[in-house]
């Protein structure tokens, strides 16, 4: 990982397959832009991303310097993998709906299609997201990162439904 403390655990969800591991960060990497973690064949093996060598991720921390503790029982220790989830980029989030409407319309009038403004109500005021997807693998998520780029977009996340 690039930037977390070493050595810091953090639990790997493959987003298309639901899939979890914990894994020890042990170095510094990935060197390639629009990765956020390297993992070892094995923890690839578990997550079944090996036949594609890549694979759209979350990388969530759990501990840093110690382990996390291990559950007693062996059912405990695997549960079923998470939910696989539709994956966005996510390009945007304004508080004034024009200023979505601006980034939608640059989206649209430079052919990509299939964005949409999720309006969250859960915020007041009301947030408006633009997301692009559902994206459907590592190729696809680059080359959408790249086109953003070439439009002045520097900034984007994957996010999850």
């Amino acid at each position: 990982h690039k930037s977390l403390p070493l050595p810091t655990y953090v639990r790997v969800r493959n987003l298309k397959n639901g899939k979890s591991i914990v894994v020890r960060v042990n170095d510094r990497g990935p060197f390639v832009d629009n990765r956020i973690i390297d993992l070892s064949y094995s923890a690839a093996i578990k997550l079944d991303m090996v036949r594609d060598g890549t694979a759209l991720v979350e990388v969530t921390a759990l501990s840093f310097d110690e382990p996390p503790a291990r559950p007693e029982s062996r059912q405990a220790a695997n549960p079923p993998p998470g939910k696989a989830s539709d994956v966005f980029v996510q390009v945007g989030a304004f508080g004034d709906v024009n200023n979505a409407k601006r980034r939608y319309k640059l989206l649209k009038d430079h052919g990509i299609g299939n964005a949409v403004v999720h309006k969250d109500t859960s915020r007041d005021p009301t947030l408006y997201r633009i997301r692009i997807g559902p994206i459907a693998g590592v190729t696809e998520f680059d080359a959408l990162v790249a086109k953003l780029q070439s439009l002045g977009i520097q900034e984007s996340h994957l996010v999850t439904n």
